[in-house]
């Protein structure tokens, strides 16, 4: 049998990926640094935070204090560590942590991931913990799980005929149990952000904080090109039942406002928290509505900090805090 931690339940470090110039950063590479240095710092003051850069003293010498940073060197493609990082299972017959290293392709084959596909099995000594590769197209944006037998998804991404064509509903479902050791999947049909790559990933979405509630993001702006979309979405949250038929609580996040860049909106989305050790960091984006989205947090993450990062230069490559870490659950240790 198989666990997959909830991203609420203790962590040993997060990984991040820090901008090269030869990614799609280049433009703004410093402000994009400046941003992941942020995160980075915020991170080690719960936890260790392990860093895979192309240069690690050029990378060292963004922080004054290396206090809980650990750093490694990978020639990456980009910086989406969420989506290309392995995620960890528990092997509760081995009792011991498995990374599953499923496949990336740059989100169906829009952006170049062949360096970024084969991180994991790279970095695979530097991980305290077995590792497998997995015959699945899937990113880690892509799954939500409560820790305790539900699977959060959304059909828009994990049924796109860009990832695996020739699985059906059905069999995806069936590997996805398999793999994860979940009970059910919960599948949304609807809901989506402009400027999103993802194809809706989940984690942009609607969150698990704890295993009975869901965070997700609410639009009231009816002009707004989000409202039919995530109001549909609003509807299939509140027909979900848990392991034990029971409804999920809901707790809605306001919708940003409209931002764009080089005329393209983006993706601005307060869904798309880190939960670590102690705290939530929290994307904000210079937006009216950012002091709503910390007060909302604050009070429902009980007993945890709620660190806001300014996340306005991420989202112009169409991404925000969550999808560029990973945590690692506590059963996994770091060999360097």
């Amino acid at each position: 049998m198989r666990y997959f931690p909830a991203e609420f339940e203790p962590q040993s470090f997060v990984q991040l990926i820090f901008p090269h110039p030869q990614s799609d950063w280049a433009p703004y590479l410093e402000e994009a640094r400046s941003t992941f240095v942020n995160i980075a710092n915020a991170v080690a003051r719960y936890e260790p935070c392990l860093i895979v850069c192309d240069d690690v003293e050029v990378v060292k010498g963004y922080f004054s204090d290396q206090t809980n940073l650990i750093f490694v060197p990978y020639q990456s493609d980009d910086t989406w560590a969420r989506d290309c990082s392995a995620l960890t299972v528990i092997d509760e017959e081995e009792d011991e942590p498995l990374l599953l290293d499923f496949t990336f392709t740059g989100w169906g084959g829009k952006f170049d991931a062949s360096r970024d596909n084969a991180m994991s099995a790279a970095l695979a000594l530097v991980y305290g913990a077995r590792m497998e590769k997995i015959d699945l197209i899937l990113e880690g944006g892509g799954v939500e799980s409560n820790g305790a037998g539900s699977l959060l998804v959304t059909s828009e991404c994990l049924l796109n005929p860009n990832r695996n064509a020739h699985l059906s509903k059905t069999q995806t479902e069936a590997i996805l149990k398999k793999e994860f050791g979940v009970e059910q999947i919960l599948w949304l049909n609807h809901g989506y952000l402009a400027g999103d790559d993802t194809d809706s990933h989940i984690d942009t979405l609607a969150r698990f904080i704890d295993t009975d509630t869901i965070m997700y993001v609410k639009c009231d702006d009816t002009e707004d090109e989000h409202y039919e979309a995530l109001k549909k979405m609003e509807e299939e949250l509140m027909e979900l039942r848990d392991m034990e038929g029971e409804p999920f609580n809901l707790i809605a996040l306001p919708m940003c406002s409209p931002a764009y860049y080089d005329g393209e909106r983006l993706p601005a989305t307060y869904a798309n928290f880190l939960i670590v050790n102690d705290a939530v960091l929290l994307p904000v984006y210079n937006d009216p509505h950012d002091a709503e989205a910390i007060e909302i947090c604050r009070k429902a993450f009980k007993g945890r900090d709620i660190v806001p990062i300014d996340c306005s230069v991420l989202i112009r490559q169409h991404g925000s805090l969550h999808c560029v870490t990973m945590q690692f659950p506590e059963e996994v240790s770091i060999r360097i």
